[in-house]
C-alpha cells in the first residue's frame, strides 16, 4: 500500500460523500442547513477521518482510533438516511441505495479495523 489512494474503503467513502452531498441538496430549501447539513457532515467525517488514519498509521493505536471514529460516523450517516428516507418519500430510491452502499462500506471498515488490530506492523 503505496496511499491512502490504494484503500477500498477510501475510494468507496470518498465516493458515497460526493453522491451523499448531491442526494442532500435535493432537499427543500430549509432543509438544507438541518438534517441535510447533518448528513453531509457525517458522510464527510467517514471519508476524512480514514485519511486521517492512514497519516497516523505508524501508530497503530492512532490508526485504530480513527478507524473507529469513521465507522461511527457511517453509522451516523445510515442513521441520518433512516430519517431522510421518512421525511421525503419522494427521495427513496437515491436515499435507500445510498444505505445500501453505507451498509457495504461499514463491513468493510469493520473488517479494515479488525486487520490493523490483528496484524499492522507485525513485522517491524
Amino acid at each position: 500500500m503505496k496511499s491512502y489512494k490504494d484503500l477500498d474503503i477510501y475510494n468507496l467513502s470518498l465516493s458515497l460523500f460526493y453522491k451523499t452531498h448531491a442526494v442532500s441538496l435535493k432537499l427543500p430549501k430549509y432543509e438544507l442547513y438541518e438534517l441535510g447539513s447533518q448528513v453531509r457532515r457525517s458522510s464527510d467525517s467517514v471519508v476524512t477521518n480514514i485519511l486521517e488514519g492512514y497519516g497516523r498509521r505508524r501508530y497503530k493505536f492512532d490508526f485504530i482510533k480513527f478507524l473507529t471514529y469513521s465507522h461511527a460516523s457511517n453509522l451516523e450517516t445510515i442513521c441520518h438516511l433512516e430519517k431522510l428516507l421518512l421525511l421525503y418519500p419522494d427521495l427513496a430510491n437515491e436515499i435507500t441505495l445510498l444505505q445500501n452502499e453505507y451498509d457495504t462500506l461499514g463491513a468493510k471498515l469493520f473488517s479494515f479495523l479488525r486487520y490493523v488490530e490483528n496484524n499492522w506492523n507485525k513485522f517491524e
